[in-house]
């Protein structure tokens, strides 16, 4: 009995020494340190804080974890304020003084585009988490950019393709006076004559307008079958309001920068039937128990729900998926900036996230396509898969 309880403290003595030797070694180590831009504050601050939220939540559980090959990772976050200067700024920053391995972000396209020429000198990774097609074509020239939400001409394509099998082929459009904005307009005309659908008005508004009653009426006007309205933010929830009021008769169609429920919440009852194309988060617990993501999308809203009482929503998929494909590529390769690129380039593969499943390639640094989405509705305050 003495004898097992000997051989039970030294097993345990033992266990401490090696417990204390991996933590010694896990401490010597530099961390790795990755950067993010992000709209923490300002008019996109409906972005940036589920975006905050999920890489302070990640970092987390990666160090529990072990960390990165051993060492802790470090997640430097910049706040933007939704503002270009301030994102080129904090890129600045991030590459001189922290001496960041790759940036996660910016929140929006604008931000995104205002860092292409700067992270393409200094040949350190970015994976935004906007959407613009711009901030990564043509990848010719945008050597050292990624991003993780689908491209915005796929989510053009599954709008129409959804719009004519129901027969519609007029539409009217309607967008926001920005990046992302004018990424989605410039998409909307250029995919149009290919699958047979004819823009018979086109709208516009600022980011600050609060009715855009005038425009929609000539949307009705002019014929349109369906109004696409394309922005993130509260013009979304605007122009929901004012199609309802108007009592239209004609369906609204959103851009997937819908993907948040606090724009049901804010839109009401007005958001009753409004359609868009989303990622699969928002709709996780209505898909197959085989399909590729369900899994990781549990999981992924089930602790960020966990920790923060709220869901991460498709923005703060965006920025998981940003983070997490860093990480994966360090694993791979280590901390160095060009086999990081180099991995995000070609390794990439066939790897499930929350916004699709991902394949990047020499010509394709977004990794999705149309396919990444499910046409929603809104039903009864919540989101719907439509068939």
């Amino acid at each position: 009995m003495r004898f097992g309880k000997i051989m039970l403290s030294v097993v345990m003595s033992v266990m401490f020494v090696s417990l204390l030797f991996v933590t010694a070694g896990a401490a010597g180590k530099e961390p790795i340190k990755i950067g993010a831009i992000l709209s923490v504050t300002g008019p996109a601050s409906f972005l940036g804080e589920p975006e905050k939220n999920t890489l302070v939540m990640l970092q987390d559980q990666i160090n529990k974890a072990g960390g990165i090959r051993g060492a802790n990772l470090q997640v430097i976050i910049e706040d933007s304020k939704s503002d270009e200067t301030q994102a080129v700024l904090a890129a600045k920053k991030l590459l001189e003084k922290d001496n960041v391995v790759a940036i996660v972000g910016p929140s929006t396209t604008g931000e995104s585009m205002a860092l292409v020429p700067i992270m393409n000198a200094a040949k350190t990774p970015l994976v935004s988490c906007a959407a613009g097609a711009p901030i990564t074509n043509p990848v010719s020239e945008r050597e050292w950019i990624f991003k993780t939400p689908q491209y915005d001409t796929s989510a053009v394509e599954a709008i129409y393709t959804y719009m004519k099998k129901h027969g519609i082929t007029k539409v009217g459009i309607i967008t926001i006076a920005t990046g992302f904005g004018d990424a989605g307009k410039k998409a909307l005309h250029e995919i149009a004559p290919k699958m047979g659908m004819t823009i018979v008005a086109e709208e516009k508004y600022g980011p600050k307008d609060s009715d855009m009653t005038t425009q929609l009426t000539k949307i009705k006007a002019a014929g349109a079958q369906a109004v696409i309205n394309w922005s993130v933010g509260p013009g979304q929830v605007v122009v929901t309001k004012n199609w309802h009021d108007l009592k239209m008769g004609i369906p609204l169609y959103q851009s997937h920068g819908w993907g948040s429920k606090k724009n049901i919440e804010l839109a009401g009852k007005a958001a009753e039937g409004v359609i868009a194309p989303l990622g699969r988060l928002v709709v996780w617990d209505k898909l197959s128990d085989k399909h590729p993501q369900k899994a990781l999308l549990k999981k992924f809203e089930s602790d960020y729900k966990a920790l923060y009482k709220s869901e991460p929503g498709t923005f703060g998929g965006h920025a998981y998926d940003s983070l997490m494909m860093v990480v994966e590529a360090i694993k791979k390769v280590g901390p160095d900036k060009k086999k990081i690129r180099d991995y995000l380039e070609t390794g990439i593969t066939k790897m499930p996230g929350t916004g699709g499943v991902y394949t990047m390639s020499a010509k394709d640094h977004c990794g999705l396509d149309a396919g990444a989405f499910e046409m929603v509705v809104v039903k009864n305050g919540d989101w719907e898969i439509l068939k």
